[in-house]
């Protein structure tokens, strides 16, 4: 039963990495391929991710070049990252496709704050989801006679020493994100 606590562990990491991707296509001051993470092409009537038909580079530090592998597809490319929120629009360069990121104004910048600690708060959500879900199978297992309830207790103590340690971690991730929004 000892390995319950491991397992929580493992899912709570697992959520640390998805919000650590999360915070990777919030923008900064700098272009980032992760920035276009989210972007869906319609690929031949199927929706599909930006970096599954076409490459993107970094050529400048506020410049993306994104360069279809289908080069019959760029209208459908540029399409998709016309109607994004990126605030960016794109230009056509032969198959490349450049999209160059305006400088964030203050105001841009606490919208980006904001939405960091929205995706933060969603980490943190589905970590207190997985320490319950794993709380309710302790509490089973020691109301079925399973385990006694001084290991069940033990067992709570661990799974809370995690849940705070992974917590603190989404928080620092925040902060550093943060700075790294504000910095000018």
């Amino acid at each position: 039963m000892a390995n319950l606590v491991d397992q929580a562990k493992e899912q709570m990491t697992k959520t640390v990495a998805n919000t650590k991707d999360n915070f990777a296509g919030i923008r900064t001051g700098r272009a980032n391929p992760a920035l276009l993470n989210g972007i869906v092409v319609d690929y031949y009537g199927a929706p599909t991710p930006l970096k599954a038909v076409a490459t993107i580079g970094v050529p400048e530090p506020r410049t993306l070049a994104v360069t279809p592998f289908d080069a019959s597809q760029a209208n459908a490319v540029e399409k998709a990252l016309r109607d994004s929120d990126l605030g960016a629009s794109p230009r056509r360069d032969g198959n490349v496709i450049r999209l160059t990121m305006p400088e964030l104004t203050e105001e841009r910048r606490k919208e980006y704050v904001k939405l960091a600690k929205e995706r933060a708060e969603e980490g943190k959500v589905a970590v207190r989801n997985i320490r319950r879900k794993t709380k309710e199978t302790i509490d089973k297992a020691v109301k079925d006679g399973e385990m006694g309830e001084d290991e069940g207790d033990r067992l709570l103590k661990d799974l809370d020493k995690v849940t705070k340690s992974v917590t603190d971690e989404i928080d620092t991730l925040l902060d550093g994100k943060q700075k790294e929004i504000m910095e000018v």
